[in-house]
């Protein structure tokens, strides 16, 4: 008897814990379903954010709607259809006169609208909507009613996936770009690269450009040069050379850094009363690039001639 009760109990024990491990399997099955941050989905974010609130401004659909389906649509940017079509929202051809792509879809090998940039289909995206009556009653809803701008995209057949309204509030409320839709103003520059600019080597990513001291810049990758930058952000390659006091012919290395405008005569504010100790290995050219300013500002501020040296200890004012 005492066995029994013994085994029954065990029984019983062993019952509970396959049941709570088949509720942790679940639990975890449940949340690698559901969206995780994505690196390749924030530079695409990063490149393209000022041209979706560019577009925002122009035809009223919130950015955070046109993002959201630019990343789903086009695999951020990777799809066959965006490679070679540059077509980022999966339009259909749909009476197109223009160039195309075929591509399997609900069907094989449909028509697909192409274009010659991003700015293209940024552009016939929002006319798209905005034109088409069938989605007359989404420009009803509130610019920052994100959740019923997917939600009605989905109830006028724009995709046929189910789960598509809750794809695009999924990614939307990930990546905050809900904050977007209340924007009133846009960086023209980086919406410019975002239609316009192409990495110039197949496979490669663009660079992206950060903001420092008034000033766009990258950080070169082995093998750039002057000429490949020009190419890919379209600005002049002399230009750029000119802009960072360098050849347009220089041999360019890892992680040096790359302006895309004129540097200004001075540091950022937050350096006006904190000098540069110059360290190891540093130059009066590294300097200069280090703190977005002009080489010959900085001979000027410190009152030295065009061929002084840094050396190491040197307290050299930046602002």
């Amino acid at each position: 008897m005492c066995f029994f009760l013994i085994f029954r109990n065990f029984a019983a024990m062993t019952k509970r814990i396959c049941l709570f491990l088949f509720a942790c399997l679940f639990f975890i099955s449940h949340l690698s379903a559901q969206m995780r941050w994505n690196s390749v989905y924030q530079e695409y974010i990063d490149q393209y954010k000022d041209l979706a609130i560019e577009e925002m401004l122009r035809y009223n659909i919130p950015a955070s709607i046109t993002l959201a389906q630019g990343i789903f649509e086009s695999g951020a940017g990777r799809s066959e259809l965006s490679v070679k079509g540059n077509n980022h929202f999966g339009i259909k051809c749909h009476g197109w006169t223009g160039r195309s792509v075929y591509h399997d879809d609900d069907a094989r090998n449909e028509c697909f609208r192409a274009y010659d940039n991003v700015l293209q289909s940024y552009e016939d995206h929002s006319k798209f909507l905005r034109y088409n009556v069938r989605y007359n009653s989404l420009f009803t809803l509130q610019r920052t009613d994100y959740r019923g701008w997917a939600q009605g995209l989905k109830a006028c057949g724009y995709a046929t996936n189910p789960r598509y309204a809750d794809k695009l509030i999924e990614l939307i409320e990930l990546y905050k770009l809900y904050e977007l839709d209340k924007a009133t103003s846009y960086d023209k520059f980086m919406a410019k690269r975002g239609g316009y600019d192409r990495p110039v080597s197949q496979g490669m990513s663009l660079h992206p450009i950060k903001i420092y001291n008034k000033n766009y810049y990258i950080i070169a990758r082995a093998g750039d040069t002057f000429k490949g930058i020009g190419e890919e952000i379209d600005i002049s390659y002399r230009k750029i050379a000119k802009y960072n006091e360098r050849d347009k012919n220089d041999v360019l290395h890892a992680g040096e850094i790359i302006y895309l405008k004129k540097k200004q005569k001075k540091a950022d504010k937050a350096y006006k009363n904190r000098p540069h100790i110059v360290k190891a290995g540093e130059s009066m050219y590294s300097i200069a690039q280090r703190y977005g300013i002009r080489l010959k500002s900085l001979y000027k501020k410190n009152q030295l001639s065009p061929d002084y040296q840094a050396r190491v200890g040197d307290t050299l004012r930046v602002y």
